[in-house]
């Protein structure tokens, strides 16, 4: 597990704007579950969670006219319960940290993996995930 110097104030980035922690498995399945559009943002220690996808995530939630209903995140090799929980609700996909799920009804409608993200610019994964809200929230 990482330590928690490190990776509070990457949580605090997100939960600062809006995003509620998923801690437990019991809260990832009663949010997950829920009818209406989540926004899952599985964070993570890497460069490319800092560099671009955090910073994404942020962009396409504050630059876009539709929303999720719904946004949770929950913190990779920290909150491990809640992720491993996520990881179930999003199969076929294999486990990828940083990822960014928007999830409909509890279905997996659009997911943006770990290589998805290396190397793209934070505008990037904001425009591919304000497509994704247009589409389906």
């Amino acid at each position: 597990m990482y330590p928690s110097e490190i990776v509070l104030p990457m949580k605090a980035e997100m939960t600062d704007q809006g995003f509620t922690e998923l801690l437990t498995p019991e809260e990832v399945d009663k949010t997950i579950n829920k009818p209406g559009t989540t926004l899952l943002f599985i964070n993570s220690v890497c460069g490319c969670s800092a560099g671009t996808a955090r910073p994404g995530v942020l962009m396409a939630v504050h630059n876009t006219s539709k929303r999720p209903d719904n946004l949770v995140t929950s913190f990779a090799g920290f909150d491990v319960d809640a992720v491993n929980q996520a990881r179930k609700h999003l199969l076929p996909y294999p486990p990828s940290s940083p990822s960014i799920v928007l999830l409909k009804d509890g279905k997996v409608v659009h997911m943006i993996e770990r290589h998805m993200i290396e190397g793209r610019p934070a505008q990037m994964i904001a425009h591919n995930l304000i497509q994704a809200f247009e589409t389906y929230c």
